[in-house]
């Protein structure tokens, strides 16, 4: 059985429960505390080098990190990674985006504020990584006028790996009000079948 190395409360983890989910394919999660630091340990580095989850243990041992990889490992031959060669590359360049752009400063900002507080000598940083997460939400909100989805006129894993942080952006002190297109994207995806909370282990 597939065995998921997870934080329940990490966006990136979530995306990983979401599609094995929507897949119907059973698992075993393990619950890895990376605020206590269990994720640092000997044992979970040799798992992860990087020292962070999710992992994914597959079928044959091997460990598959990265939540965006696994996303894709598991999609593929699925309706959520298209086999067309630009629908897939247009789903992959939102993938790399979220990673680059959207991750580091709205997943940041809710991890200081909802888990960890904001010393004081990271109140300019946070300030910094905030605006650049109003204007990760600004690119979403422009590129989904006219659109249901984010690539492939479709629900794809793209949807998933923007779905985890943005959803919960307002525990890190974000006002998703002035990105209607945002919200209503937001409504589509939590609506659909077989779609659980982030709460959910």
């Amino acid at each position: 059985m597939l065995r998921l190395y997870d934080y329940l409360a990490s966006g990136n983890g979530y995306k990983v429960r979401v599609i094995l989910r929507l897949l119907g394919m059973p698992f075993e999660r393990v619950e890895v505390d990376i605020v206590r630091g269990e994720s640092r340990t000997a044992e979970f580095l040799a798992k992860n080098p990087e020292g962070r989850i999710p992992v994914l243990r597959l079928e044959d041992g091997t460990h598959l990190f990265e939540s965006n990889a696994i996303l894709c490992y598991l999609a593929e031959g699925t309706a959520y990674l298209p086999q067309e060669r630009l629908a897939r590359a247009q789903v992959l360049q939102w993938m790399f985006w979220e990673q680059y752009s959207h991750e580091p400063n709205v997943a940041t900002v809710r991890h200081w504020v909802a888990h960890l507080g904001v010393p004081e000598e990271k109140r300019a940083l946070l300030e910094q990584k905030r605006a650049l997460g109003v204007r990760a939400l600004s690119v979403m909100e422009r590129h989904l006028e006219g659109r249901a989805f984010f690539a492939a006129e479709r629900f794809t894993v793209a949807d998933i790996a923007l779905y985890a942080y943005t959803h919960v952006a307002p525990e890190g002190g974000f006002d998703l009000a002035p990105f209607p297109r945002v919200r209503a994207w937001l409504d589509r995806v939590k609506d659909r079948p077989g779609f659980t909370p982030i709460t959910q282990a």
